[in-house]
């Protein structure tokens, strides 16, 4: 029996209790069950007596013995206890607790989906880089921890779409080619130019495609080099990413924003919607209406589009597109966009508190980072790959939350032993892995004939299995709360239970003992461990090994 069954068992008791009369309330959706402190206390309790005591009229201790009462012969309850003003304590039958390890068998890769987010459509936002160089160690935490609250999004029943926005219009583009184009003919790098070895290497790039250019003048050459230059840049930050295991559903080019007018047409809607002002020949929008710190300009007075223009454009074209839920993930010196962005979504007509939400991350440090040698200022994603692992490194920016800062030590990471988490976490599930093969090779096979969950009684099953249980709810919290930093911890907490369980509980005979029920019993709850830590790790975007 799950959290989510006895939920819902608590309900139907309630509901059953107001249809004979005996109590007279309102009862809430979901009835809230937690793992008290102590499992001397049962493996659930829930306070709903105390919730719904007083409204009912009655003493909570009194309403809650009516409760308690009914969901003592619910089916897999084992015994229901009322403690204090009126919590009940609730211990399940061993064999309703023992029979979750077979529905997470059988659920396999879509146990732990929920349904708690079904109906939002969304549009996550995140990483964005520049396509003006390689991706540092700025966008890396966003790059793990924005996959993952898209990959925990779509497990709680939530339609996504992950997109990058390409920052590729603008000046700085401009700076950007001339700086491959001095590169190319030995000159300095210009005013605000891109240093680095990156850049040479684009040129290399850039000539093998269009030898041309070598021989051409700046004006001549840079629309094309700027061209080449950045297909070769973005293609670059694809192949980073997918290093990373983080891909996109959408790449969206801020330049086909302004070449297919959006920006103008972003504006006129604005206009319409009464926030536009003309004033000394620019034309405003009146953000301070809703929470801005200042009014935002539009269209400069010689006629150019700012950037919060195509801001503007580009919010309402995810609105035109159908994303009701629209999530921006920005760095640590982004905090002033969150009213801006926000007072965009409300001119534009929609909820500034439901329709848009800005999360903001805080800036990460990696003890002995080196700065890239081929960006020559900074410390490239790829190196930190190459050094410490695309695991260790998405498992490690996941576990903690998005609004604290991390300094990240890769020689702890790289260590094989239980105090660095991943490798805690990945070797349990390579060692279930083995558990199961070294059951092979006994003959205990995953019979459900021979299941037995019964015999799933000792207390560090009872501890295994109470914690499996909570996955769904752990995903869902994690969705709803967009901290993905939930399931890493609850894994390791797994993890746990799972060593200590394997030390206690085994899965094959010893010697030339008989297989028994217990073991094709115990072969399935091992199994179960599996399927749990690999659906959480694949929710963070992390492997998980069957071997190390």
């Amino acid at each position: 029996m799950t959290p989510e069954e006895l939920s819902a068992a608590i309900s139907a008791c309630l509901t059953q209790a107001v249809a004979d009369g005996d109590i007279s309330v309102e009862i809430p959706d979901i009835v809230r069950v937690d793992r008290p402190k102590s499992r001397e206390h049962g493996d659930w309790a829930t306070n709903i007596a105390l919730q719904l005591g007083k409204k009912a009229g009655m003493a909570p201790r009194d309403f809650a013995q009516i409760l308690a009462a009914r969901l003592a012969q619910a089916p897999g309850v084992g015994s229901v206890d009322i403690a204090g003003p009126g919590f009940l304590n609730i211990t399940l039958d061993t064999a309703a607790a023992g029979e979750l390890a077979r529905n997470i068998v059988d659920a396999g890769e879509r146990f732990g989906h929920n349904a708690a987010l079904s109906g939002h459509v969304v549009n996550m936002e995140f990483v964005s880089a520049n396509p003006t160089g390689p991706l540092h160690i700025g966008h890396t935490r966003w790059a793990a921890l924005g996959d993952a609250i898209a990959r925990v999004l779509r497990a709680s029943g939530a339609e996504v779409t992950s997109e990058y926005y390409i920052n590729d219009a603008g000046n700085q583009m401009n700076v950007f080619a001339r700086s491959v184009y001095n590169r190319i003919h030995g000159l300095p790098v210009p005013e605000g130019g891109y240093p680095g070895e990156y850049i040479r290497e684009l040129g290399q790039t850039v000539l093998a495609q269009a030898p041309e250019l070598a021989e051409q003048d700046e004006q001549t050459a840079l629309p094309k080099l700027r061209e080449l230059a950045y297909k070769a840049q973005l293609e670059d930050i694809k192949n980073t990413l997918a290093d990373f295991g983080v891909g996109f559903d959408v790449y969206f080019s801020e330049t086909a924003l302004h070449e297919g007018g959006a920006v103008t047409d972003a504006v006129a809607r604005l206009r319409e919607q009464g926030h536009i002002f003309d004033q000394d020949g620019a034309v405003w929008l009146r953000t301070t209406d809703f929470g801005d710190d200042k009014d935002r300009v539009l269209i400069r007075a010689n006629g150019e589009p700012t950037y919060f223009a195509a801001d503007a454009a580009y919010y309402l074209s995810k609105k035109d597109r159908g994303f009701i839920e629209k999530i921006y993930l920005l760095g640590a010196d982004h905090h002033g966009y969150v009213n801006r962005l926000k007072a965009i979504a409300a001119c534009a007509g929609d909820d500034k508190d439901t329709n848009i939400e800005v999360l903001i991350g805080q800036l990460i440090s990696v003890n002995g980072a080196k700065l890239s040698k081929r960006a020559g200022n900074i410390i490239e994603l790829r190196d930190l790959i190459n050094w410490i692992g695309a695991d260790a490194l998405r498992y490690s920016l996941a576990r903690y939350p998005a609004d604290s800062p991390i300094a990240l030590d890769p020689e702890q990471l790289k260590k094989n032993t239980n105090d660095n988490p991943v490798f805690y976490v990945q070797y349990a599930h390579a060692r279930s892995c083995a558990a199961a093969r070294n059951a092979a090779q006994k003959n205990v096979v995953r019979d459900p004939q021979a299941f037995d969950a019964a015999l799933l009684s000792h207390e560090t099953e009872n501890e295994l299995l109470a914690i499996l249980g909570q996955f769904p709810s752990v995903v869902a919290s994690a969705a709803e709360l967009r901290e993905p930093h939930r399931i890493a911890r609850y894994l390791e907490q797994i993890a746990g239970a799972y060593h200590s369980w394997y030390a206690a509980c085994r899965v094959t005979p010893i010697g030339e003992e008989p297989v028994e029920p217990v073991h094709a019993t115990r072969l399935m709850l091992n199994d179960a461990t599996t399927t749990v830590l690999a659906n959480g790790l694949n929710l963070l975007g992390v492997t998980a090994p069957e071997r190390m």
